[in-house]
Order: C-alpha cells, then structure tokens, then sequence
C-alpha cells in the first residue's frame, strides 16, 4: 500500500533539508518525499514533509506563515549575517541599550518591509544561487524584496542592556521568503550597531507546531513498528488555507477529467478553492485566465476508489 500523507518533522541541527528527505526515503522505502522549506543546517525546528500524493500541495505549506524564535547578537556582523560566517564589521564600544529602544525598532519592522537576501543564501540571479557566488568571490547585484512581518516580540525580561557585546531573544511571525539573518542585521542597524543572528529554531510552519513534531528517530521506530500512518497528516491539512466545496453528483465526470467549470463566487476572495467529494479533496482550482465566468484545475488529486464514482 502506497505511502501518503504530511510528517511534521523535527529536523535537528547539522543536517541540511535535503539530508532529511534522503534519510526519509530510506527509512520509509518510497521516493516520493519532499520538503516544505529550507532550513539551514545550523537551524533547527519544525519541517513539514509530504509523503507520496501530498507532495503536490508542498508549494501551498511552503507559503505559509511561519514562527521562530532567535537570538539577536549586538556588536559584530558576519559575512553570512548568522554565526558560521566570518566578522566583517566590530563594535566594541560600551552600549546601552534599552527595552523600549529595542521595541520601537521592532514597530518599524513589523507590516510589510523591505529586504535584500543574504549572499550566503539560495536565491537565484541569473539563473545561479547567491552562495554559489559569494564563494568564489564574486560580488553581485541582489534583488530588494518585500516580506511580511507580522509580529516581533522579545523573549527576554530585561529593562535593558549593557555591554560591549548584547544578546536578547526574540519570537517572529512572518511569511513566505523572510531571512531572519537579515532581520537581525537590520535590527542592529535600527539601533545604530552592527549585528547578527547567532541563534535560529523554526517553532511553527502554517499549522505545525514543536508538540506535533517527531524527530527521524522516532520515525525510524515507528515505520519499523508499522504504525507510521498514526503521525502522518492526510492531504486536506496542506490546504487548510483554502475554502472547501464539496461538489454535486452532476459534476463528479467533469471534475474527474479536470474539465472547467462555471466559476465559483468564492474566488473572489480566494485564489484558490478546494473540491471535495464524500470530504475528500479531489481537485484545486482557481480563476480561468481567459473566461472571466469559468474556473480551471490547478492540481488534480484523484478520487477516493473507481468503485465509488
């Protein structure tokens, strides 16, 4: 029997995103795995994997929103803007800095904000990762985008700090395609030091939490016990951010055969919406691109047994 579903992973510290979908695929025999989102190697936390049919919804947990918490470190930055890189700027005057200072900074990033990518990072110009770049030295043009901030909040009960070098802890709500390296670049910045990240874990990714998360370990020990259906998320979890509609008997061939059909007034808020037959997501579609009245498949999932349509 086929393999489906979502494994809310703990990925530990030392393994790269990629490390984690090969060990899954040998732990659970099949190669239908992916990941929902990079995590460096030196950052730990929750990674949602898709498992067999559930690798065509990896895109949509990927946009989700998603919390860490990380340690802002005062008085240096680094080429790579976190811990593993090499100092590029120092600080070593005595600071004061205090709580409320730290808070309005936070207020100025918080919203829609704008970024550059680190260099150490794979975002891609011209067709070539930045990293890829950087680490032959060669220095190039990287592209300004906007992120959405929804929350900083500190972590800490200090009323403030001193020191040459200062340390505090924050937790972030953020969307899609933030670095929080470069947050913590900016937020030195905001407070007129230079700055870095010395500390990232990912504590939630769009409905997945820590409590949720199981580590390969426990995974190899599940599979091996046989029960490692009892932890995987069915399909319809990776599309919690869509409107559901369950469709009429008289749709069920069209909707098979991935047919357009007349257009549902729920897009209108929505880009996307999710049909179901007997609950079950069959099918993803959104706005025909050309027939303002009609809406097309974006993804096809299958229909539960042929028995059953």
């Amino acid at each position: 029997m086929a393999l489906n579903g979502i494994l809310p992973l703990w990925k530990e510290k030392g393994m790269t995103s990629h490390d984690c979908v090969f060990k899954l695929r040998k732990i659970l025999q099949t190669k239908k795995v992916g990941h929902t989102g990079t995590l460096d190697p030196e950052v730990d936390g929750v990674l949602p994997i898709c498992i067999g049919n559930t690798t065509k919804v990896a895109e949509y947990i990927t946009d989700q929103g998603k919390t860490y918490e990380a340690e802002v470190t005062i008085g240096y930055s680094t080429e790579t803007e976190d811990a593993t890189g090499e100092t590029v700027d120092t600080d070593l005057s005595e600071k004061l800095i205090t709580r409320q200072q730290v808070a309005e900074v936070f207020l100025q990033l918080t919203g829609n904000i704008k970024q550059i990518p680190p260099m150490y990072s794979a975002v891609k110009v011209n067709g070539k990762k930045l990293y890829e770049y950087a680490r032959q030295g060669i220095a190039v043009e990287r592209p300004e985008r906007t992120v959405r901030i929804e929350s900083i909040e500190l972590l800490n009960d200090d009323l403030q700090w001193t020191g040459q070098q200062i340390k505090f802890n924050i937790r972030i709500r953020c969307g899609k395609g933030t670095y929080i390296r470069t947050l913590a670049v900016q937020i030195g910045e905001a407070l007129g030091f230079p700055a870095h990240m010395s500390r990232l874990t990912r504590t939630e990714s769009g409905k997945f939490a820590k409590k949720d998360c199981v580590t390969l370990a426990e995974v190899a020990e599940l599979a091996q016990n046989g029960v490692i259906g009892d932890i995987l998320k069915p399909l319809s979890y990776g599309l919690e951010a869509f409107p559901f509609m369950e469709i009429e008997p008289k749709q069920i061939f069209a909707v098979k055969n991935g047919q357009v059909l007349a257009r549902h007034a729920i897009l209108d808020q929505m880009g996307f919406v999710v049909l179901t037959y007997q609950g079950q997501p069959v099918a993803l579609y959104k706005n025909h691109p050309e027939k303002a009245d009609k809406m097309k498949p974006e993804k096809m999932f299958g229909f539960p047994t042929a028995d059953e349509v």
